[in-house]
C-alpha cells in the first residue's frame, strides 16, 4: 500500500546562516535509509564547511544560484541545472547571491551526519 508523507521534518543545518531543510524522505522523516530527499532553502551568503560524504548526492536547483566548490574548482547551478556529486568527492555548498537559493537534494544512501564528514 502506498505511504503518504503527509509533512517535512524541519532538520537542523550546518554554515553560517540559518538555512531551512525540510526532509520529505530519510531517517528523520520517514525512517528510510535507502534515500533521502529534501526541499532546501538557502539565504543569500550562506556557506557550509567543506564535506566529503560517503553518499551520491542529487541537486536540483529551483530557484537562485547554488555555488559547489571541488578540488578541480567551481561550478554554479542555476534554476534548471542539476548537478551530482558522488561518494568520496570533496565539495563545499554555498549560496552567494542576494538571492539565496532554494532546491531539491537526493541522497543514496540517505543523508547522515556519520557519513557527510564535514571539514573542522
Amino acid at each position: 500500500m502506498p505511504q503518504l508523507i503527509g509533512s517535512p521534518t524541519r532538520i537542523q543545518a550546518a554554515g553560517n546562516k540559518p538555512k531551512l531543510i525540510d526532509e520529505f524522505i530519510g531517517r528523520v522523516n520517514s525512517g528510510e535509509a535507502r534515500t533521502s530527499i529534501a526541499h532546501m532553502r538557502s539565504p543569500g551568503g550562506w556557506q557550509e564547511p567543506g564535506q566529503r560524504p560517503e553518499f551520491d548526492e542529487f541537486t536540483v536547483v529551483l530557484r537562485g544560484l547554488l555555488r559547489v566548490e571541488h578540488e578541480a574548482g567551481t561550478l554554479d547551478v542555476v534554476p534548471g541545472q542539476a548537478i551530482h556529486t558522488r561518494p568520496g568527492e570533496w565539495v563545499r555548498y554555498s549560496t552567494p547571491t542576494d538571492e539565496g537559493a532554494e532546491y531539491i537534494a537526493v541522497c543514496l544512501p540517505a543523508f547522515s551526519p556519520d557519513t557527510v564528514h564535514r571539514d573542522e
